[in-house]
């Protein structure tokens, strides 16, 4: 196994995938590919030979036990890797994502300027969201790391699993991961309270509980960060509000227009050479005139006042896109087909 992942850590792959039935496969700048060194299929027993090394027995019992199982993985060469086991039709199965040995910084992502100046507020809730493998995790460690950098601050982070880890700089920071030292997002957001955090960074907001709980944090004078699966800002706001049943709404409505500080959505797109991605991005900054969108139920018209607030930093995808084939760094066919697909969706 160890081969493998050096082989996709060494050409610049993201993702492996190892299913039984099936040859290994990898991932590469958003591609499906072949591992090429060895095209063989492979059968159950050559999958757990090949995952089962990687968990500690605690971790292979529940996986056994669960069919399913989320944990890091740290090789003799200190890389770290983020799993996913799981089983199929055919068998046990994994997708393993390669995380980076270093952590980018926001320039390097091309995060906007006005993104950045968030990370002075001392509370209120920003988003970072997009579809699956969109770069969240990148984007989020790039923030904690520009804090820890620049302000002198308590953070505690809740990962499932961790994936990117911090050395203390002008910040202290704890990181928790969920199953080792937590048994839920929900039980460690709670102690968090009570641990004065000025920072409080959610690897993913899953449920109705810990949006709650996020919402609380944001409101009770905490700065917290988090991801969610969604694929615009508009559609952020709505699922957050829809979590909620009926009879509650016009309260998180409320709650979520005084406490919302930014929605950042963003995707990977390919460069124009074809051998690279860069992130394009959608950016929501909750200004009065947003919040009073959310508070009126009027979440449809928010793109309207995106649209009117570019000098203020918002920009909507579209846009972005557009900016990135009007400056040769992406093609116009592709930001065409990424504004096509996000209209379709």
């Amino acid at each position: 196994m160890q081969t493998i992942l050096d082989f996709a850590r060494q050409n610049d792959c993201s993702d492996v995938h190892i299913s039984a039935q099936y040859k290994v496969i990898l991932r590469y700048n958003g591609d499906i590919i072949d591992y090429a060194p060895n095209p063989s299929i492979l059968d159950s027993q050559q999958i757990y030979n090949m995952l089962l090394p990687l968990m500690t027995k605690q971790q292979q019992e529940i996986y056994i036990n669960n069919k399913e199982y989320d944990f890091s993985y740290i090789d003799i060469n200190k890389n770290r890797y983020r799993i996913n086991a799981y089983h199929t039709i055919c068998g046990p199965a994994a997708s393993i994502r390669i995380i980076p040995n270093s952590i980018r910084t926001l320039f390097n992502i091309g995060i906007p300027y006005a993104v950045q100046n968030l990370l002075n507020y001392k509370r209120g809730l920003i988003l970072i969201v997009g579809p699956t493998g969109s770069g969240k995790s990148t984007t989020l460690a790039a923030m904690i790391d520009s804090i820890n950098n620049n302000q002198c601050k308590h953070i505690i982070t809740i990962e499932d699993p961790i994936e990117y880890v911090f050395s203390n700089k002008k910040s202290l920071i704890n990181q928790r991961e969920l199953g080792s030292d937590t048994n839920s997002f929900n039980q460690a957001l709670r102690s968090a309270l009570r641990q004065d955090p000025d920072i409080i960074m959610i690897g993913e907001m899953r449920d109705i509980e810990t949006i709650k709980l996020a919402l609380t944090a944001a409101e009770t004078g905490h700065l917290v960060l988090a991801t969610l699966h969604t694929n615009s800002a508009s559609e952020t706001i709505d699922r957050i509000i829809d979590s909620f049943p009926a009879d509650q709404r016009s309260t998180v409505r409320s709650v979520l227009a005084n406490s919302l500080r930014a929605v950042i959505s963003q995707r990977l797109v390919k460069k124009t050479d074809g051998k690279n991605r860069c992130a394009a991005f959608e950016i929501l900054i909750a200004n009065p005139s947003i919040r009073n969108m959310i508070r009126e139920d009027k979440v449809p018209q928010i793109n309207s006042i995106i649209e009117l607030n570019k000098r203020n930093g918002m920009c909507l995808l579209k846009d972005y896109l557009r900016s990135l084939a009007d400056n040769g760094t992406i093609t116009s066919k592709i930001a065409e087909q990424e504004i096509l697909l996000q209209e379709n969706q």
